[in-house]
Parts: C-alpha cells; structure tokens; sequence
C-alpha cells in the first residue's frame, strides 16, 4: 500500500517538475509517509523512477512479447499492439511516463537508457518478428523489417501532439494508428 502510495507520488512529482527538479521530501509528502519511508523500497531518486517504469510499463511489455507466439496474422498482431498502446498508454497515466522519458531522457541518459532496455528493447524485437514472418509473405515492405520503429511511430508521435498541440487540434490516436497501419500494408498497389 505505501509504496503504491510512494509511486503514485512520484509519478505526480515528477510530472509536475520532472526529474531533476522533483524532491524525494515532495515526495514523501504527497504519498503521506515520512521521506525515510522511500529508502525502504528505493535505493534513490533514480531507482525510484525506474520503478515506476518497471511497474506502469511492464505488464505492456510482457503483452507485447506474447504478439509473436500468437496465432494472429502480423496485420491483427499489430493492430492488438497499437489499439493496446492506444487504450493502455495514451488513454491512461502510463503516457506520464513516456513523457517524462522524452523530455529528460536527454538530460539523463541512464533514465533514458533503463527505458531503452527493459521497454523500448523488448517492443521492438516483437515488432521485428512479426515484420520478418510479414515480409516473407510478402504482406509488409522488408524495409520495414530494418526499421521497425515505424510501426510504432505513430504512437510516439501521438505522445507529443497530445502533449504539445492537443488544445488546438485534438486527434484521434486510434484512427490516427489505423491509417499508419492501412498505410504499411497498402504495398502501393492501385486499388
């Protein structure tokens, strides 16, 4: 329960004022216990942000390591994965997260790097297998196979606008996500 407590906090501390900026006495006090509390369950600051990585990112990327042992064609495999983003990430506080990965991933590269190991790493080495079995049935431009950052994109893409440019022009990240897959999968043909 404390801990819980402690993540939630620390989620909203460091949303609030990002990494750098964001205090473990702050917070301690927003999940109620005493700043001693945290160094119960978290070595540091920076354990306690990769916790929360760890927690909110994890149960996705135990999905998405499933996708290829699935019996889905790559094109509903996908779909899975981008409506899952969409519903799962971006309809929901995990989007705090990856903002927070984008705007001090830079400034703090082992953030950056924990993020790029335990959720970035494994998402595409899934995408990749469904791109291969894809590719070689010639349903996905083998392209893709090289740069299966593509495929997941749009989701990225979704994470800034929503941030920066939602209040001007909302979108609709699932329509948006159904496009990008109509558009990899039309292989130019007329129709």
């Amino acid at each position: 329960m404390r801990r819980a407590a402690i993540l939630t906090a620390a989620l909203d501390e460091f949303s609030e004022r990002g990494f750098a900026a964001a205090r473990l006495d702050d917070v301690a006090r927003r999940a109620g216990v005493a700043k001693g509390t945290i160094y119960l369950y978290f070595e540091d600051k920076e354990a306690l942000f990769q916790e929360l990585i760890t927690t909110m990112m994890g149960p996705l990327v135990a999905d998405l390591k499933a996708l290829p042992n699935q019996e889905l064609p790559p094109r509903a495999a996908l779909e899975h994965l981008l409506s899952v983003f969409a519903k799962e990430v971006l309809g929901t506080e995990r989007r705090r997260v990856l903002r927070l990965v984008l705007s001090d991933g830079p400034r703090f590269p082992r953030l950056a790097e924990f993020h790029y190991r335990n959720v970035v790493m494994p998402a595409l080495a899934a995408v990749r297998a469904l791109l291969v079995e894809a590719a070689a049935r010639g349903e996905v431009n083998p392209r893709l196979v090289e740069f299966p950052q593509l495929v997941v994109a749009p989701g990225l893409m979704s994470v800034i606008w929503s941030s920066l440019f939602d209040r001007f022009l909302p979108i609709d990240p699932e329509a948006m996500l159904r496009a990008h897959l109509d558009i990899l999968f039309d292989r130019g043909e007329p129709r």
